[in-house]
Formats: structure tokens, C-alpha cells, sequence
């Protein structure tokens, strides 16, 4: 995508069920955007979830960011990278991927910007694939609306009104 007449790019970490562990979004294509973004990508998982496989695109910039990982002490030394040929299908379907006409909803102004609008898209496409099911305590709309607002910071938590409703019911139990 483009910001400012400048290419940036998003970077995805699946996991081997297509739910999507992290994204980055990056205004270069090196190997250091990669690192970052793969050591944020592990950091966001327990020890006990972390990968045995990464498989990645060819581009040589994943290795480099891999070995790097490892030396350090972030990534397994067990973990095994696999090179393979990328479907670009997680693609499909995307608002901010310019076709032969440009929509103004693909014109960013600034990576800020341009990064919350993926933010939501990637929370709203969580809620689609069932993702935050966890996190709906009351497994309505009301539960999704919860789980955006806490994404967004905005709102009150879940949690918060979970605790609320649990002593609620609790002085209704014991009056």
C-alpha cells in the first residue's frame, strides 16, 4: 500500500489454524523490518507456544532476520525455517489494495493512520473468523462490541464489567 505516494508494507504472523498472531506494519522491506517484526511476533506468544516451523516467503531478509533471532536467544535454536512460495491469498478482499483504480480509502496520509485503519480491519476480521470467542463472556454483540472497544482502548474492559456483573449477582444472591 501506499502512504504518501511512498510503498509500505504490512507484515502477518499466522498460526498453523490461519488465526493471526501479530501484525506489522513497516515503511521499508529489510531485513531489520523483519526481525522487528518476528521478534515482536514471538514475544506476543508463551514459551510453550512458540513455533517449530516458520515458514516464510523466499526473500532472503527472513533468514537473515531468523539467525538473528536465534543468535540472540528469542527465537528456538530448534525452530526450523521453511522458504516456500507465498499465495498472496491473505491479500484478497483487502480495502487498502489498489487495483487498476486507486479509491481514495487506499490514499494515507501517515503510517499512524494508515496502521489504525489496519488495526481495525485485522480486529474485525479476528471477531469474523472467531478468534476472540475467549473473550465474549456474554456471546452476543454486546461481547464483540467489549472486545473492540478493549482493542481500541476505548470503552470500559471486559473485565471490568465482567467483575461488575459478578457482584452483582453476588448481592442479589446474598439479599
Amino acid at each position: 500500500m501506499k502512504v504518501r505516494g511512498q510503498w509500505a508494507y504490512l507484515y502477518r504472523a499466522l498460526d498453523k489454524h490461519g488465526n493471526t498472531i501479530d501484525f506489522y506494519f513497516s515503511p521499508t522491506r529489510n531485513a531489520r523490518a523483519a526481525k522487528r517484526f518476528l521478534g515482536k511476533a514471538l514475544n506476543s506468544v508463551k514459551q510453550w507456544e512458540k513455533p517449530e516451523v516458520i515458514n516464510t516467503a523466499k526473500a532472503l531478509t527472513y533468514a537473515i532476520a531468523i539467525s538473528g533471532l536465534k543468535t540472540e536467544g528469542k527465537c528456538p535454536e530448534a525452530t526450523v525455517h521453511r522458504q516456500i512460495q507465498i499465495l498472496e491469498q491473505c491479500r484478497r478482499g483487502r480495502p487498502w489494495q489498489a487495483e487498476a483504480v486507486d479509491p481514495p480509502r487506499t490514499r494515507f496520509k501517515t503510517l499512524k493512520i494508515a496502521y489504525a485503519t489496519i488495526r481495525g480491519f485485522e480486529a474485525m476480521r479476528a471477531l469474523r473468523k472467531g478468534q476472540a470467542t475467549a473473550f465474549n463472556l456474554t456471546r452476543d454483540i454486546r461481547g464483540e462490541a467489549r472486545i473492540v472497544e478493549r482493542a481500541f482502548g476505548v470503552g470500559v474492559s471486559a473485565l471490568a464489567e465482567s467483575i461488575a456483573a459478578l457482584s452483582e449477582a453476588l448481592e442479589q444472591q446474598t439479599a
